[in-house]
């Protein structure tokens, strides 16, 4: 992972994806690194990314990291582990958010703090397009003032949520297994909705026939 390559091609908007837990609802696997249409299901969703707007890509590992690791291979992403990942979700999107700001270098979206934003990504979520995270990302720009961007494909709320930088503390501040949605519910004057095509935003594999069901979608 080339993390100098990353740092140089900072934008307004980093990504985190979360891929550091244990993934107990699959049995003995270890989902993140199982194949969607013969693709580790991480990197599908970090290829995704990189073909994307979004940089640094950050990747927060921590249950069986060198696994998830070697799957990535060169992928010029910034690796985060959190050796705290069994005290839940939560001290994944810390590490995350710490190594993203960091990684970019304390850029801020051309010295304007108000448009720097962190995408929050869910490592067990392969269906979400690069053409959402782009949406995502423009509508974030476009906006007059710093909101929390989240994606709706037929009216309904998925992932990932991009968060503005106003959100930053809130969400670091979150606790337990637990992500930091419980936020948009909070400022709901600061949510902008982003109307997508794209069924992968409700999309998340945690059990083996969830897993089978996407490898059925994305061979199709």
């Amino acid at each position: 992972m080339d993390a100098e390559a990353g740092v140089a091609a900072a934008t307004a908007v980093g990504a985190v994806v979360l891929a550091a837990g244990r993934s107990r609802r699959m049995g003995e696997a270890n989902k993140l690194v199982e194949p969607v249409a013969g693709v580790p299901m991480v990197v599908r969703v970090v290829d995704r990314l990189l073909a994307s707007r979004a940089r640094p890509v950050v990747v927060v590992t921590g249950y069986d990291s060198a696994r998830v690791e070697r799957a990535l291979g060169d992928r010029r992403v910034l690796i985060a582990h959190n050796p705290d990942f069994d005290l839940g979700m939560s001290t994944s999107l810390r590490r995350g958010i710490e190594a993203l700001v960091g990684g970019a270098g304390g850029h801020r979206g051309g010295g304007r703090q108000d448009r720097f934003g962190v995408l929050v990504c869910l490592g067990d979520m392969p269906g979400v397009e690069t053409a959402t995270v782009d949406a995502l990302i423009a509508a974030f720009l476009a906006a007059p003032d710093d909101v929390a961007c989240v994606p709706a494909y037929r009216g309904r709320r998925g992932n990932p949520v991009l968060w503005g930088a106003r959100f930053l503390p809130e969400v670091m501040a979150v606790r337990g297994d637990v992500g930091a949605r419980g936020l948009l519910a909070e400022h709901p004057e600061a949510v902008l909705d982003v109307p997508v095509d794209d069924p992968g935003v409700l999309l998340d594999v945690d059990t083996p026939d969830a897993l089978h069901g996407m490898e059925g979608k994305e061979s199709g």
